[in-house]
């Protein structure tokens, strides 16, 4: 593609100069889409009517598009006009957005557990995403959502969040370990500017309470078994993407910094800072191939309590470690797997994955030596596969077998939509 682009800026930038004039977009034309609204993708492109051809900007914005859920696929196309002039035609392949989706796991108790979906991720043909979701995890959660990247303009938006989430969560005492009824309930409202292509910035606050009520195991005198605390988190996100699309290939480097500051009513549950990175790094390996990394480098304020921020779990970090085993104030975490893809067809994609999933965390109120204690580090292969919707948005469904090889290690399944990474 990148060929294509320099032979494109060759030929008319050799047209324009004997013609002794600059080359100037007469038109833009936007093909191929149904539910998306043109008027919305004009807002969001660079290039405009009138301006001086500019193919480095033509692939820009074709950037852009790739990375919107509605498009699957995007090109450009410039035709010749009068003397000096061209149109510009863009070229889109629409994904289906109305999506509904299910996760099965295993609770922290080992029964059955599911999360069902729905969500419309270009609500009004504008890029607008909206959905909602029931799980069921020994107790039942919901939640409902609203993202518009682009609602004020096209670098302003608004993303707003309600969850009411309920889980039993295993609290981690150096003796033993208690369950105890875990919820939080709250809303998160957040700011969204988009500073370039490459560059987002996200800000906000969520007002919430956490409610932990004592099940079984373990008790302490200085831990109670009811605690119901009301908390008001600001948080920061800076997200930087260069990465390219091709369909299921990724090519390229993304960072993303997530930073919080969390108020607590009750000393028992004190206040804390979060931050925490993932680096994450893919590269296209001939014609089917796809290595995918991602590093997460995490610190919290190291109070010793048994209520860690930072958890260890198969759907979070380390695939087939189990469902929450265990807490800490620091977490360094690799992923790294090769994606090859088996079968290709115009709509179905069967990707095939071999992986390995490493780790090491800082107990509450340990030291950092801790990340290099044995009991701490967990390395676990395995293998998976991806069946893949090439027209619907997000459409995969994964399952993974991580086998631990470390010390106390597990092994199982792991399921899911979308890629882990």
């Amino acid at each position: 593609m990148k060929l294509n682009y320099f032979f494109l800026s060759l030929i008319f930038m050799v047209f324009g100069t004997v013609l002794g004039q600059e080359l100037t977009i007469k038109e833009i034309t936007i093909t191929g889409v149904k539910r998306t609204k043109p008027s919305f993708l004009s807002k969001i492109l660079t290039t405009r009517k009138g301006d001086v051809l500019d193919t480095l900007a033509l692939e820009n914005d074709i950037l852009k598009l790739k990375r919107l859920p509605p498009v699957a696929n995007a090109t450009f196309k410039i035709n010749q006009q009068q003397e000096g002039t061209v149109a510009v035609v863009f070229a889109i392949e629409e994904n289906f957005t109305l999506i509904p989706f299910a996760n099965l796991f295993s609770s922290s108790n080992d029964d059955f557990a599911f999360r069902l979906g729905l969500q419309e991720f270009n609500l009004l043909g504008r890029n607008i995403t909206l959905g909602g979701f029931y799980q069921y995890d020994i107790f039942n959660s919901y939640g409902v959502s609203i993202r518009a990247p682009y609602l004020f303009s096209d670098k302003f938006g608004l993303a707003v969040s309600y969850n009411d989430f309920t889980t039993q969560e295993p609290v981690f005492f150096s003796e033993a370990t208690a369950d105890y009824k875990y919820n939080n309930k709250g809303v998160e409202v957040l700011g969204l500017y988009q500073m370039n292509l490459k560059n987002t910035v996200e800000f906000g606050f969520s007002f919430f309470s956490e409610d932990y009520q004592y099940i079984d195991g373990f008790t302490s005198n200085e831990v109670p078994t009811a605690l119901k605390v009301d908390k008001r988190l600001w948080k920061l996100l800076y997200n930087f993407e260069a990465l390219k699309y091709d369909y299921q290939y990724l090519n390229g480097f993304k960072s993303a910094l997530n930073l919080q500051y969390v108020h607590s009513a009750d000393a028992n549950l004190p206040d804390f800072i979060i931050g925490f990175n993932d680096f994450l790094f893919y590269k296209r390996v001939g014609q089917k191939g796809n290595w995918a990394n991602r590093v997460r480098l995490g610190l919290a304020t190291n109070s010793d309590s048994p209520f860690a921020p930072f958890t260890l779990d198969n759907n979070l970090n380390i695939r087939g470690v189990g469902n929450t085993i265990d807490r800490g104030t620091g977490a360094i975490v690799f992923n790294t797997e090769y994606r090859h893809t088996l079968i290709d067809k115009d709509w179905f994609v069967l990707q095939s994955n071999v992986f390995v999933d490493g780790g090491s965390w800082r107990n509450p109120g340990g030291e950092l030596s801790d990340f290099s204690q044995n009991e701490n580090i967990r390395i676990y292969p395995g293998v998976g596969l991806r069946f893949m919707h090439k027209r619907v948005f997000n459409a995969i469904f994964r399952i993974d077998y991580g086998y631990g090889v470390t010390k106390d290690a597990t092994k199982g399944l792991v399921f899911g939509i979308g890629q882990y990474f």
